[in-house]
This record gives structure tokens, C-alpha cells and sequence, in this order.
């Protein structure tokens, strides 16, 4: 770039409105032809348009928690004690969302959290919103449970982002479940350093399978049906086992299973989602023997810290561990040779009646101090959410359901639609707080309101 690009450059970010501007431009000027937004910019909208826009059984996967769902609306309750103290005239006339984690440099404190069975919204859904977080410029963490193979997914990132004007982000990273086969384990994180990817997310809270009366009431596991095993049907490791298990004959057969609509129909979704044409799978015994394995072997309930601090000499990637409520975890995460943790109890779906997730955020941040990487899952819906998040001590913070939401309302553009509405309300809410880069948001003041609604202040975690 030539000095005059540059001077041009330079003048343009001065009088960019941001992305708060921008978004709210966007949708006043369509809105002068009749045109409304089809993605509800608010999230109960946002909620309300996704379930009227799924089927029974990905409405009750993807919204659905454990128990009576305690924790889920824990994790929002938490949000809604805090009060924002907006603070005035600070001259904030433009606002740097930017940040780095893990030495990679990011344009937003915000991640896409990895969602399972994503063709329960769409048989498509790990690219369409790999694209979308492309054009939006946030990394994508992709799901160990995806429903595309982890090479494809990485590679419509790629491709997408070279088609946006910023290109400043992390990319793509991936999501482990640590399989009771260990030679699988080493596929899986070799699959994931060769595919680019900018860290590797192991997940400790689902080690078992939470209960969920809502998937439980209908039968419905999507897994069973050959949805979300994409990372493991793409792997040779994991294909080797599946046909070793055939000559022994501990998978694939039918026996015990009664001949049903409802099993005919599971059987062809088995065939639909398996690597090859679906009639020749239909007659082969692979494509069930490997759901059989995936459900056998894809999570390892035995699970400890010396098995996680072999990490460090099986990977040249960076290790988030994701699953941490408890302050004490935390210390023992970065012990075993994390390079961050992500506080997160799974968006509610494991324990029911579990602490909330921002909660534990503060005990964790008050335990580490400063210096240590620390992200925050479950609970986020806003842009505002966001702000409390990182002014409690938050680096980044992972948005889940939301992005499916999008998915289903709008497709690809309603993933995009999303991000950039969160992206829009946390500029402006930085605008109207007295925020000009993420380093001021952390110093916020926030009130949190006690159970006798009485406000206390919360001061700075930094």
C-alpha cells in the first residue's frame, strides 16, 4: 500500500460511524421502503422467530437444558443483576473493538461457540455459518459434533473471508471431545493443527451426555440418526475402529430393533449423513456400525487432569479447556498447561441447577488475577451482555444458541445478521458508556443488585 492508500485509509476510519451506526443505518434506510429485518434484532424475538421456524426436535436439541432447566435461566437471571453505570462526555467519538487472545488478534471480543447437530436446522449448517463468520470478521469454533468434516468447514472460512474487507481475525478453531480411544484423540488434534486451526477447545463438562427431558420425552437423539458424527465418518482412525468392530462383530447389526416408520426413517437419515451414495449405504452395514461406535466411544467419562496435561506434547496448538465453573478447576487447568479456560456450564444442558456461568466468571477471575486467558460461554445473547461480560473480566466471550437462532430464521444471513447486531449494540453501548477500546469497557462500573434489590457496586476486576 502506497502512502496515498494509506492517507486514504487513515481518513476513512476516522469518519467510519461503526458498527453500531452502520447496523442501524442499514436497517432505518430499508426501513424507509417498507423493508423490516426478517433476523429480530432483540432475543426473545430472536427465540420466538427460531422455534416457529424448527421442527419439534431441533427446537427441543438446540433450546433444550437439563433438569427443569434451572441453569439455563440461571445463566440469565446472572446477567440481569447487573446494572451498567454509563459515565459522560469522554469524547468517545470512535470506538476500537479489537482485541488479541492467545497472540492471535481479533476485531471483537466475540468467538461462535461450537453447537452439535447442526443439520437438525439445516443439512448444511457447519458451512453456512462458517461462511457467515467469515463475512462478519469473528472466529468460529468448530464442533467436535459437527455435521461437515472439519477440513471442509475450514476451508469455506478461508474462502469466505478472502472476499471481506477485514481479515483481521483468528479463524477458525476446534472443539475436542476427548474420545476412550486415545489413538483416536491423536487423529482428531492432528486433523484440527493440519486444518489451520488458531487453538484446540477441549471440553470437560460432557464426559456423559446431561439429562434432558426435552430430547428424552421426544426419544430424539440426533446422533442416533447419523447427525453431528461428520468429524468421526471423515476420519481414518475412527473408520479403522468402526471396521474392526464389524469383524468382530460388536456393531451393526439390527437385532432388538422393531421394524417401524419411525426406524425406516432412521435409517435412512443414517444413510443420508454417511460418507458415499445413500442407496449403497442403505445395504451396507458401515454406515450403522459407526453410529453404534460414535455413541460407544466419542466421550471418555474417565477424564482427568494428567490426561489433559498430555496435551502439551501432543499438540503445538494452543489449549482452551472449556467446561470451568469452580475457581479451583481453573488453577488446575492452567496447571496441567492451558493456555486459557472457558468458564461455561455447556448453556445450561448438563447439570441442572448448576452455579451460572457469569457468576463463576468472577470467582475465577478474582482467583487467577489479571494475566491469565479467560473466556466466557453460556448466557450471552446481546451486545449488552457482552459489555457486563468483559467489564467482569471476561477476554472474549462465545455466542451459541444466538447463531443458530439466525440459522434457522434466515439462513447464512441470519447468522451474519446476528453477529452483527450483537456487534452493533456493544459499539454503542461503548459509545454511550464512555468505552473507547476494550481495555476502558473492562473499568465499567457495574452495580449488581442483590436477592433484597438493593444495588452493590462491583468494582473493576482490572
Amino acid at each position: 500500500m502506497d502512502s496515498t492508500d494509506s492517507t486514504s485509509t487513515a481518513r476513512t476510519n476516522a469518519t467510519s460511524p461503526g458498527p453500531g451506526r452502520a447496523r442501524q443505518d442499514t436497517i432505518y434506510r430499508s426501513g424507509v421502503a417498507g423493508i423490516r429485518p426478517k433476523v429480530p434484532t432483540d432475543a426473545a424475538g430472536l427465540e420466538r422467530a427460531a422455534r416457529r421456524a424448527m421442527s419439534r426436535k431441533a427446537w427441543a436439541y438446540v433450546n433444550g437444558a437439563a433438569g427443569e432447566g434451572r441453569t439455563r435461566d440461571n445463566n440469565r437471571e446472572a446477567f440481569d443483576r447487573y446494572r451498567i453505570v454509563p459515565r459522560m462526555a469522554h469524547g468517545v467519538k470512535q470506538r476500537d473493538l479489537s482485541t488479541t487472545i492467545l497472540g492471535q488478534e481479533l476485531t471483537s471480543p466475540v468467538l461462535l461457540a461450537p453447537v452439535g447437530a447442526g443439520a437438525l436446522v439445516h443439512p448444511d449448517s457447519d458451512l453456512m455459518i462458517a461462511r457467515a463468520a467469515a463475512r462478519a470478521d469473528v472466529p468460529y469454533v468448530v464442533s467436535n459434533q459437527g455435521s461437515s468434516p472439519l477440513e471442509e468447514i475450514a476451508s469455506t472460512y478461508r474462502n469466505a473471508r478472502h472476499t471481506t474487507e477485514s481479515s483481521r481475525n483468528a479463524g477458525h478453531w476446534f472443539q475436542l471431545y476427548w474420545s476412550t480411544d486415545e489413538t483416536l484423540v491423536d487423529s482428531l488434534i492432528a486433523r484440527a493443527e493440519d486444518s489451520g486451526a488458531g487453538a484446540l477447545v477441549v471440553t470437560l463438562d460432557t464426559t456423559v451426555l446431561g439429562w434432558r427431558p426435552q430430547d428424552l420425552n421426544l426419544g430424539s437423539l440426533p446422533f442416533s440418526r447419523g447427525q453431528g458424527i461428520a468429524q468421526y465418518t471423515s476420519d481414518h482412525r475412527f473408520l479403522q475402529i468402526v471396521r474392526r468392530r464389524l469383524r468382530d462383530r460388536t456393531s451393526g447389526g439390527t437385532a432388538g430393533v422393531r421394524v417401524t416408520p419411525a426406524a425406516v426413517a432412521s435409517l435412512f437419515s443414517i444413510a443420508r449423513h454417511h460418507p458415499g451414495p445413500t442407496l449403497r449405504n442403505l445395504l451396507a452395514p458401515e454406515p450403522r456400525a459407526s453410529v453404534e461406535t460414535f455413541l460407544d466411544i466419542y466421550s471418555n467419562p474417565g477424564l482427568d487432569w494428567d490426561m489433559l496435561a498430555t496435551l502439551r506434547h501432543r499438540t503445538h496448538l494452543p489449549v482452551v479447556v472449556k467446561g470451568v465453573l469452580h475457581p479451583d478447576d481453573a488453577e488446575r487447568a492452567f496447571e496441567a498447561g492451558a493456555d486459557a479456560v472457558v468458564v461455561s456450564n455447556h448453556g445450561g444442558r448438563q447439570v441442572d441447577g448448576a452455579v451460572a456461568s457469569l457468576d463463576a466468571l468472577v470467582e475465577i477471575r478474582e482467583r487467577l488475577g489479571d494475566g491469565p486467558t479467560v473466556l466466557l460461554d453460556s448466557g450471552v445473547r446481546t451486545g449488552r451482555d457482552v459489555a457486563v461480560a468483559v467489564a467482569l473480566g471476561a477476554d472474549a466471550v462465545l455466542l451459541g444458541r444466538p447463531h443458530l437462532y439466525g440459522l434457522a430464521v434466515a439462513g447464512e444471513r441470519g447468522v451474519q445478521e446476528v453477529v452483527e447486531n450483537v456487534l452493533a449494540e456493544l459499539d454503542l453501548t461503548m459509545a454511550l458508556t464512555g468505552a473507547s477500546d476494550i481495555a476502558s469497557l473492562r473499568r465499567t462500573e457495574l452495580r449488581r443488585e442483590c436477592p433484597c434489590g438493593t444495588p452493590v457496586s462491583v468494582p473493576p476486576p482490572r
